[in-house]
């Protein structure tokens, strides 16, 4: 029993005396001086406001189609007995070729017919006028009165063949109007997209012959929004005249692997907004397409599909800005003078995934945060570093800011 009390007393005394050497290490300990951390402003990055001239383009993309485009069909009915080298499919024409002939006979006969009736009918009014000069002479000779009757001088009779002679007139007239239209002529210069009806073939009046289009005009439908409207300056329901030709059109595609370009304008823009996209239509136009306006000898072919990229307003005091110096929708800072932040509003004309394009709130020469703030805001004192860009060898997707020069063309 004495053992164990030793024990437990001799444990607590070799407890309380460890705690007793740890307090007075501890206070023996010389005290340190705490330094209070200093207050260092965050480092930014700026770029210093550049003026510069610039043009908003808009980049869109549709299908190249014919301004007309129309089924070709016969007037008179009968057999196809000829049609022209021309009337394949992909074949190209001018402005009244003969494309397809119509079995004729039957449309001759109907004009000697109607021929031989207007020869009767002007024998008949000849002779009816002579009748009705014979009549009046009669009558004045018998001395009958001053009032004679219309039957007497044969006034009747004279307009029954007067009528008859404009009526066989009217027949010839119809019957070579239908042998005419035996030749089935081309109504513009185009191109033949289906050829339907052949030699031996029978065609009643309204027939389908072919599918054919023009090939003088062809049109882009490029598909706008409203911010697009802006850029170029365009109303709804816009048409070119002669004072506004409309902006110029850059169109490209792949053809045959090469890179093909052609040049045209906007002749007008839809008069409604589509209700299912929100958007409105630009009609770009190229003339001459599969001719003057080829490029090398390739032409605007009907169907293809086009990038193009539309001319917009100039703007001659533009800043271009790295799109991180734009907080939220038009807020950007500045740097002072005196290394503090200035919060400005700015107003962004347009942008794009890498930069921003402004027309107000930021003057050329004052230097512009292009990074985050790191916590700080309007006023707060910051360290400015100048970001220096660096040269990359991979493109870069082509920007919807043109850069242009002084007479308007773009560098």
């Amino acid at each position: 029993m004495f053992r164990k009390l030793a024990t437990v007393f001799g444990t607590l005394g070799i407890f309380v005396g460890g705690i007793m050497l740890i307090g007075l290490m501890s206070a023996a300990r010389p005290d340190v001086e705490r330094s209070e951390p200093e207050n260092t402003p965050p480092t930014v990055f700026f770029q210093t406001a550049v003026r510069e001239s610039v043009r908003l383009d808009v980049t869109a993309q549709g299908e190249v189609r014919p301004r007309t485009d129309i089924v070709l069909t016969a007037e008179v009915a009968g057999r196809v007995i000829k049609t022209s080298n021309k009337f394949v499919n992909g074949g190209a024409f001018e402005e009244n070729d003969v494309l397809v002939e119509i079995e004729p006979a039957d449309y001759r006969v109907a004009v000697a017919a109607s021929r031989a009736r207007l020869a009767q009918a002007r024998e008949a009014l000849s002779r009816e006028e002579a009748e009705a000069a014979l009549a009046a002479k009669d009558y004045a000779d018998l001395g009958l009165g001053d009032n004679p009757s219309d039957l007497t001088l044969r006034k009747p009779q004279l307009a029954q063949a007067r009528a008859n002679f404009e009526a066989a007139r009217a027949d010839l007239q119809s019957a070579e109007l239908n042998l005419a239209r035996t030749k089935v002529r081309a109504p513009f210069k185009g191109r033949v997209r289906e050829r339907i009806a052949g030699p031996g073939q029978y065609i009643g009046p309204g027939g389908q012959l072919g599918r054919v289009f023009s090939t003088d005009i062809a049109e882009i439908r490029l598909p706008l929004t409203d911010a697009d409207l802006a850029k170029l300056g365009l109303p709804i329901a816009f048409v070119a005249s002669e004072k506004n030709a409309g902006p110029k059109v850059q169109l490209s595609a792949i053809v045959a692997g090469q890179s093909r370009q052609w040049v045209g304008h906007i002749e007008r823009t839809d008069g409604a907004i589509d209700p299912t996209t929100r958007q409105i239509s630009a009609i770009a136009v190229v003339e001459d397409p599969y001719g003057a306006a080829a490029d090398n000898g390739a032409p605007l072919t009907i169907g293809l599909f086009v990038e193009a990229i539309i001319e917009g307003r100039p703007y001659a005091q533009a800043i271009v800005l790295p799109r991180a110096s734009l907080y939220g929708r038009d807020t950007a800072f500045v740097i002072e003078r005196d290394g503090r932040l200035s919060k400005r509003t700015v107003n962004v004309i347009t942008s794009d995934r890498d930069t921003i394009t402004i027309a107000g709130g930021i003057l050329p020469g004052e230097r512009v945060v292009t990074s985050p703030l790191r916590g700080a805001g309007d006023g707060d004192e910051v360290t400015a570093q100048e970001r220096v860009e660096e040269a990359s060898s991979t493109p870069t997707v082509a920007p919807t800011v043109a850069k242009v020069s002084a007479d308007g063309d773009k560098l």
